[in-house]
């Protein structure tokens, strides 16, 4: 079985070609990602048929964000594809709505900090309280723990303050954002190699472009799971 640390994002345009990815990268992952964009391109069948007839865990990375009765009935649908991730953004309430719709469901709630992909710059033009980024980053995920959440999404870079948080204790720290020794950043911001992410407290790091972009993604995944075994 496939260390389940390493999490690939399927970040295809639709189901299809996802699923013919899952094919090639074969026992070398045991966890997928599926985002919103494939929402709309059969992602929840996906989602389903790699869960149910491939015996792959998944992470629905939807990022949830309304009023906490939308939020409550929307998680609620969505724990019935008995998944073993899912995000919602990490604001109290939203976290909160999202814990009480998964009540009777063994999925995760993991809120989501900063994106990986902002930097201050972005969080001036959002109009998002001022100060540094890792130190919002600390306190969104100590208010997540606080509401109920099962784990954070964050950059590798704010793994290790998160880590030390007294509510991180039995939560999980999910980093995307991972690039590989030489693998362009792309729109990422706050980048980390798994090797680094993995020592600085992450339980799970997702990675997509640098499996799915390369000739051979198996063997990508692979050497990324060497990574993560160095780590320890």
């Amino acid at each position: 079985m496939a260390d389940d640390k390493l999490i690939v994002a399927l970040d295809m345009p639709n189901a299809l070609e996802g699923l013919q990815l899952a094919e090639r990268i074969g026992d070398a992952v045991s966890f997928y990602k599926v985002g919103l964009g494939m929402l709309t391109g059969g992602g929840l069948a996906l989602a389903n048929e790699l869960k149910q007839e491939h015996g792959k865990r998944i992470f629905l990375d939807m990022k949830l964000f309304d009023i906490p009765a939308t939020v409550e009935n929307a998680v609620r649908g969505l724990a019935g594809f008995d998944l073993d991730f899912l995000t919602v953004h990490g604001d109290p309430y939203v976290v909160r709505a999202a814990r009480a719709g998964a009540a009777k469901a063994q999925t995760k709630i993991l809120a989501v900090t900063i994106l990986t992909s902002l930097e201050r710059a972005d969080l001036d033009a959002a109009l998002i309280v001022p100060g540094d980024v890792a130190e919002i980053v600390s306190t969104r995920a100590a208010r997540a723990f606080e509401a109920g959440a099962d784990g954070v999404i964050c950059s590798a870079r704010e793994a290790a303050a998160i880590r030390a948080l007294p509510e991180s204790e039995g939560r999980l720290i999910v980093t995307p954002g991972i690039r590989p020794m030489a693998a362009a950043e792309d729109d990422q911001k706050r980048v980390a190699t798994p090797r680094s992410a993995i020592r600085d407290g992450a339980d799970h790091i997702v990675v997509g472009r640098p499996i799915w972009r390369a000739a051979d993604p198996r063997g990508a995944a692979l050497a990324i799971q060497r990574d993560i075994a160095t780590a320890r």
